[in-house]
């Protein structure tokens, strides 16, 4: 098996787990491919690695063709891998070394342990949905897909703005609000659940729109098929607004005329044949712990 690591950022903190993952690498005689960013700070802090090749974008992934892609870091390493993985195929597999990570399902204190059995076939793969962005303007260049979230929101201290929204050419509901979230079944556990949006099973074939402190109490998050097309006409007071595609975000106006989709692509993640949903809900969000008296 051929791997290839991704990263954004090497902390001294972390210099325990690295080098737990590179020496089952070496043990394994496993081929290795490396973020051509995260190499350099490998070098910088006199990390040890097995020999490997460097990767910096999508076309250099593509010509060395690894078997998985793993991720050092949190949630926000596995999107920000999206740019780099797109629509190749090749499984992402999470080490977290952040804090909750729903989608890292290897922690650090285990790397050693499960990666042994990542590399002997001891694992599945699922496919997770993305969302694309479709504008009347340039927008996010040439990667408009979001794995967790799209979020249309308001600036700074500014009031509340208003957005209405159509479910395939049909309206559904005017938001007023600081902003709102349409999530994918695998961002459900993120922006949108901390706005009050429902847990949603990342293989049920749903999106969720939350509003984000809407105006109107009564206004609920709702789960539309993810077939469905979603688009959007904003304005308010401020002559400017943020849009975001997980991470990633710009500054947009009343003039922008966005609609969003299901992407006509996958990724595929990969977990432990231990680790599933429900196990990985239960113990990040300490459902069945009784801390009374403790």
């Amino acid at each position: 098996m051929k791997l290839f690591i991704y990263s954004q950022l090497f902390k001294e903190k972390d210099r325990a787990y690295v080098l737990d993952l590179f020496s089952v690498i070496a043990e394994l005689n496993t081929e290795l491919a490396i973020y051509s960013e995260y190499a350099d700070q490998l070098k910088s802090a006199k990390i040890e690695i097995p020999q490997y090749s460097v990767v910096s974008d999508y076309k250099g992934l593509l010509q060395e063709k690894p078997d998985m892609v793993v991720t050092l870091g949190g949630d926000g390493t596995i999107l920000n891998a999206i740019d780099v993985v797109r629509d190749s195929g090749i499984p992402v597999l999470g080490i977290n070394l952040g804090r909750l990570g729903f989608l890292s399902s290897i922690e650090k204190t285990k790397i050693k342990e499960a990666l042994r059995g990542v590399l002997k076939g001891d694992y599945y793969t699922e496919e997770r949905t993305l969302l694309h962005l479709d504008c009347n303007l340039p927008l996010f260049n040439q990667l408009p897909y979001a794995l967790n979230d799209f979020t249309l929101h308001k600036r700074d201290t500014s009031s509340m703005i208003t957005i209405h929204t159509y479910v395939d050419g049909k309206f559904l509901n005017s938001y007023w609000a600081d902003g709102i979230v349409v999530s994918t079944a695998t961002g459900s556990t993120g922006y949108s659940l901390s706005c009050g949006g429902p847990i949603i099973f990342p293989s049920s074939g749903n999106i969720v729109i939350t509003p984000v402190a809407p105006h109107n109490l009564n206004v609920r998050p709702i789960v539309l098929s993810e077939d469905s097309k979603i688009s959007f006409e904003i304005e308010g007071r401020s002559e400017n607004f943020l849009c975001t595609l997980d991470s990633r975000y710009e500054t947009i106006t009343a003039d922008h005329q966005i609609s969003i989709q299901k992407a006509n692509f996958t990724i595929k993640l990969a977990h432990p044949n231990d680790i599933t949903f429900m196990k990985t809900i239960r113990g990040k969000l300490m459902w069945g712990l009784d801390k009374r008296n403790h």
